[in-house]
């Protein structure tokens, strides 16, 4: 029975950290006022007919805190690079100079970030019931296994390690949102 109990915990652990790596992608897409190419990874490019990310046909950088450059690799795309741009309502204004798109990163506003900083908190909150749906899903597992024989002391035990790993997630969720934030709020 201890390989059903190390299964349980190993599935819940890898649940958790599939919603941690969510939070991290997400809280990667609210932009802080400084440049960074992941600004622009969900960017999808019209490439000879197919949706293509923008970083799989053009090199992204950021040339300072305040400006991103994209230098596509085939020139003839960089009027529908700067279309997609346009489109993906991301709020940037693309300028083409023919070689290079650049993008200024306009600094953002005081009632900007603290909208930034409630959305960066939703996710967190989004993450906790991610979170807390693994949790209940193990509870369930250990609950029918100590039903079924399992003896109950050693669910207590596996209970108390699923609690112990919930919390040490929850601190995970909570840095990540404090730092985000800290980030935001930084003029």
């Amino acid at each position: 029975m201890q390989a059903d109990t190390d299964s349980v915990l190993n599935v819940s652990k890898s649940q958790m950290d599939d919603s941690i790596k969510h939070l991290k992608d997400e809280l990667l897409k609210i932009r802080t006022g400084k440049a960074y190419p992941s600004m622009v990874n969900s960017v999808m490019v019209s490439y000879y007919g197919a949706p293509t990310p923008l970083n799989q046909v053009a090199n992204v950088t950021a040339v300072d805190s305040r400006t991103l450059a994209i230098q596509p690799w085939d020139k003839s795309i960089i009027d529908d690079i700067e279309k997609a741009i346009i489109e993906s309502n991301l709020g940037y204004n693309p300028m083409n100079d023919g070689e290079f798109i650049r993008i200024p990163v306009p600094p953002l506003t005081e009632e900007r970030r603290k909208t930034l900083v409630k959305q960066a908190k939703a996710l967190g909150e989004d993450t906790k019931v991610s979170i807390r749906s693994t949790r209940k899903e193990a509870l369930d597992v250990v609950k029918k296994a100590t039903k079924d024989g399992f003896p109950e002391d050693a669910g207590k035990r596996l209970e108390s390690k699923i609690d112990d790993l919930v919390k040490k997630y929850y601190e995970s969720v909570d840095n990540h949102i404090d730092a985000k934030e800290k980030d935001i709020l930084t003029i």
